[in-house]
């Protein structure tokens, strides 16, 4: 082992020589696997329908239920590493993560699938927050970027490997696949987190376990998370459902704050947030959740809804931006220690909205070689937001509290992807339905060329030997189906303009962030 690969960290916990490249690669394969599990089961779940005979609005619980599990762990994760100590934690994650795959592949009932995705959940959130705070813990300042870089490289990517890898999967194999492939790599990550990781030192919280605080927290994040899985399919306040579930979570959050704010050992540190460059970062890893994961809603429901695409091959349509993204990050990397990081955030922004403008102009011609350009100008700009973002905010933060902001950071960006979906679901259902009133009423004006291709069309079906009333009838039938079709089309076009615009608005609050330690070109001083 070269001397270049060993690094003496200044935390009791890190308190030996260790190889920092191997620390990284081990964390970064544990996080790898809850990324990309937030996303690869959206491809499989016509065929998990059909498979254990559920209903598609049942269904969707199987996506929800980890997602809600995901984001009641978050925040606790610094708070469950200080007590059981980082290693000692994050393997349990991992394990509990390859035990819950197993789990779900081999579930022959949709309760079963559903409670072993809320276990695979709550073991994910544990892997992502610890997995990012170790690698600051790890590297020294000048090494930041270059850490922080792996780590974005997995975390921008990974949700569009995940509908890749899983389309293949569903496409040639069956879907119980997507769950058994993380067998293996959670085996390789256990094994190199055994052999790399440094023990850990003296466990710093001995406090008695606040399980009201627990409680409240898993009801007010849960109900929330749920109302954003659930809300667009229930039909938002007029369902008494997601009416319950929004007091619920209003209640719990505001109760679970309040307590936190007295307790003198608090489960989750709220105090991170003293630091201006944590709620400043966080309020932009909302905004930067909405762009990333919203995109990545959309592409594939234009696809596979309008362009007809099947699973693996809407996969594939998004491997390229996940491609650029990757390879986007050893640049990012370099950049963002010779740059100022409000600039170089500002203008990955302009090239995302670049990106996203492109794909605005979609038509029902639209194809994958269209897509492929636009998609990789959006990844190119994710990644030069994602990793300025990451460093300017928790960059500046103490060590001893980098675990408590990286977990909320990480639940901004999750939330805000959570956000995003049902934002621009909703969005476009309505502006389909407006786009479908507008073309209704200008062919209701008897428009000439719509009133020859009715005819034209109402002919074609007379020579094929329909009568009359039933030509007439197949021949609107046809027009009912393109208007139904270009309504979506602009309503697509409309959610790009719609995140195009929210990224733009949210360029003033990088001024929050504060300028960059001098010398650094990074808010990286502590």
């Amino acid at each position: 082992m070269s001397t270049a690969t060993l690094f003496v960290a200044p935390s009791a916990a890190f308190a030996k020589p260790v190889n920092k490249w191997a620390i990284a690669m081990a964390v970064s394969l544990g996080a790898l696997l809850e990324i990309i599990d937030t996303s690869i089961v959206n491809v499989a779940t016509t065929d998990i329908q059909a498979s254990l005979g559920t209903t598609m609005t049942e269904v969707s619980w199987v996506v929800s239920g980890y997602a809600v599990a995901n984001v009641v762990i978050l925040p606790l994760a610094a708070w469950l590493g200080q007590r059981f100590g980082k290693k000692s934690y994050f393997l349990f994650s991992l394990v509990g993560f390859t035990v819950a795959s197993v789990l779900c592949g081999m579930a022959t009932t949709f309760p079963m699938l559903v409670v072993a995705r809320v276990l695979q959940g709550l073991a994910g959130g544990g892997l992502m927050a610890k997995a990012q705070a170790i690698l600051f813990e790890t590297f020294p300042k000048e090494e930041q970027a270059t850490a922080q870089g792996l780590f974005g490289a997995i975390v921008i990517a990974g949700p569009a490997i995940g509908p890749t890898l899983g389309g293949y999967l569903v496409t040639n194999i069956g879907w119980r696949w997507i769950f058994f492939v993380n067998v293996p790599v959670g085996i390789l990550a256990v094994l190199m987190s055994m052999a790399f990781l440094p023990e850990d030192g003296e466990k710093k919280n001995g406090s008695p376990i606040d399980w009201t605080a627990i409680a409240l927290l898993a009801v007010g994040l849960g109900a929330f998370q749920t109302v954003l899985e659930e809300g667009e399919t229930d039909d938002w306040f007029s369902s008494r459902f997601i009416v319950t579930m929004s007091v619920a979570a209003a209640a719990g959050i505001v109760l679970f704050v309040a307590r936190q704010l007295r307790a003198k050992a608090p489960v989750v540190d709220l105090r991170i947030l003293r630091y201006r460059s944590v709620w400043a970062g966080s309020l932009l890893s909302l905004v930067v959740g909405m762009a990333l994961y919203g995109a990545l809603f959309a592409i594939p429901l234009f696809a596979g809804g309008i362009l007809q695409y099947t699973s693996q091959q809407v996969g594939m349509l998004l491997l390229p931006a996940a491609i650029a993204s990757a390879l986007a990050m050893p640049i990012a990397a370099k950049l963002v220690t010779r740059v100022d990081a409000r600039v170089l955030f500002a203008s990955g922004a302009l090239v995302m909205t670049t990106g996203l403008y492109m794909m605005a102009h979609l038509s029902p011609q639209t194809g994958a070689d269209d897509l492929f350009w636009p998609q990789i100008v959006r990844g190119f700009g994710t990644v030069l937001m994602f990793l300025p973002l990451q460093l300017a905010a928790l960059g500046p933060v103490p060590k001893e509290d980098v675990a408590a902001a990286s977990g909320f950071f990480n639940l901004t960006r999750q939330l805000g992807g959570s956000i995003g979906v049902a934002l621009l679901t909703t969005l476009v259902d309505q502006r389909s339905a407006f786009h479908r009133s507008v073309l209704v009423e200008k062919l209701a004006a008897g428009d000439p060329h719509v009133l020859d291709r009715v005819q034209a069309t109402t002919q074609a079906m007379l020579s094929a030997g329909a009568s009359f009333a039933e030509a007439q009838a197949r021949a609107m039938a046809l027009l009912d189906g393109l208007v139904q079709q270009q309504s979506a089309v602009m309503a697509f076009g409309d959610t790009f303009w719609a995140t195009t615009v929210l990224v733009l608005a949210s360029l003033p609050l990088v001024l929050l962030l504060g300028k960059p330690a001098k010398g650094t070109k990074v808010a990286m001083g502590h």
